[in-house]
């Protein structure tokens, strides 16, 4: 299971998500996407999804969080999606994200892979939902903002399990050379004051061509599969799966 974080929104942490699961597809593996974002959720508008069900409707009781899961015909994974704009988890009562944390690690054996995409910021509620993953991939661009926020989630994470797996995902990056030079400014802090050095998990160029498949509601591995970007998160899926 992968937890992709940021700690901070538009870092394109969603995006990275919807392809990190087609490019897990595409190496062989059941995945489900979980839209762990309930109050701004947008994996189903990014895939031009309308399900029936959502994670709210699970979460109300109406249905089982895996009858929640609808299939996407053509990136073949499967989606849980959240209900924009009807409140974070953080106001889910304790029982109740008890309850979810222990139905998504169940339905978690029906797949060879999950990825969760988790709402930004550092509520407690996000830090549990990183909790359940092997590994949290933490995003990050160049803006200083990304960087002191994607370093306050690594330090709670790292407080919250000291041997937890983090490794770093820098996104739009001018360069491989950039996105290398962004991931050693953040190493030097983690190094520095938390003892720690979370590895680069990869780079992933800025790629006009994300913007259009966005637009068009599509993956890029569906609509721009030799892109830049498309190949840098093939390659970032083919090292996790190496790495497990």
């Amino acid at each position: 299971m992968f937890a992709v974080a940021s700690g901070k929104g538009g870092v394109g942490k969603t995006w990275l998500s919807v392809t990190l699961s087609q490019a897990l597809v595409r190496q062989n593996k059941s995945v489900l996407l979980f839209d762990g974002d309930l109050g701004l959720a947008n994996v189903d508008i990014q895939l031009g999804l309308q399900p029936g069900r959502d994670l709210g409707g699970a979460l109300a009781g109406k249905y089982t969080l895996a009858e929640a899961a609808c299939g996407h015909p053509d990136a073949g994974f499967d989606v849980i999606a959240g209900r924009s704009g009807s409140g974070g988890l953080a106001s889910l009562p304790a029982p109740r994200l008890k309850g979810l944390l222990k139905d998504l690690a169940a339905l978690s054996h029906d797949y060879d892979q999950v990825v969760l995409d988790l709402g930004a910021g550092l509520e407690q509620t996000v830090r549990q939902l990183a909790g359940l993953a092997r590994t949290n991939l933490i995003v990050v661009t160049d803006e200083p903002t990304s960087l002191t926020d994607a370093y306050a989630f690594i330090k709670l994470a790292h407080l919250q399990d000291p041997g937890s797996d983090i490794r770093v995902v820098v996104n739009m990056a001018a360069s491989p050379a950039e996105g290398e030079r962004t991931y050693a400014t953040l190493l030097k802090a983690c190094e520095s004051f938390l003892k720690i050095s979370p590895p680069l998990a990869g780079v992933v160029r800025r790629d006009s061509k994300v913007k259009d498949t966005i637009r068009h509601q599509m993956p890029i591995l569906t609509r721009h599969p030799t892109s830049d970007a498309a190949a840098d998160v093939e390659k970032l899926a083919a090292r996790l799966i190496r790495r497990q």
